[in-house]
């Protein structure tokens, strides 16, 4: 039996972020985490791109907001960004000011950390274990 029919899987991964400050999620994504912006509907609305993941920042004007029952409260659902020198990564955002949600973890995948961008949306920065 056929599945219902979807979106062509060659388009971006999209997730959306509910912020409350679309022009200062734009700044803290292009400014320290590689990503370059797509489209601006600012205060409402922008994208950010960063490879083949296309990120949502909706405003408390966006129908992405407005279509959310109650608040969207951050917690473990985040977006996952893989880097090659963790220590290297951490160092540059501290040094930008950033502070981080959790302290640095590792496990038989690898290590990450915590941070999260002006609205507390979490970002996960992880670098993969060596592969023998």
């Amino acid at each position: 039996m056929k599945g219902p029919a979807m979106t062509a899987t060659d388009r971006l991964a999209s997730v959306r972020y509910l912020v409350d400050d679309v022009q200062a999620a734009v700044d803290f994504y292009t400014a320290h985490l590689g990503f370059t912006l797509g489209f601006s509907a600012a205060p409402a609305f922008a994208e950010v791109l960063r490879g083949p993941l296309r990120l949502l920042l909706s405003g408390p004007a966006s129908s992405g907001a407005r279509a959310t029952p109650e608040p969207a409260v951050p917690g473990r659902n985040r977006i996952h960004l893989v880097c090659d020198d963790l220590d290297t990564e951490i160092d540059r955002l501290r040094g930008a000011g950033l502070t981080f949600h959790s302290d640095l973890v590792a496990g038989p995948g690898g290590r990450q950390i915590l941070l999260t961008d002006p609205a507390g949306n979490l970002v996960e920065l992880f670098e993969p274990a060596a592969r023998p």
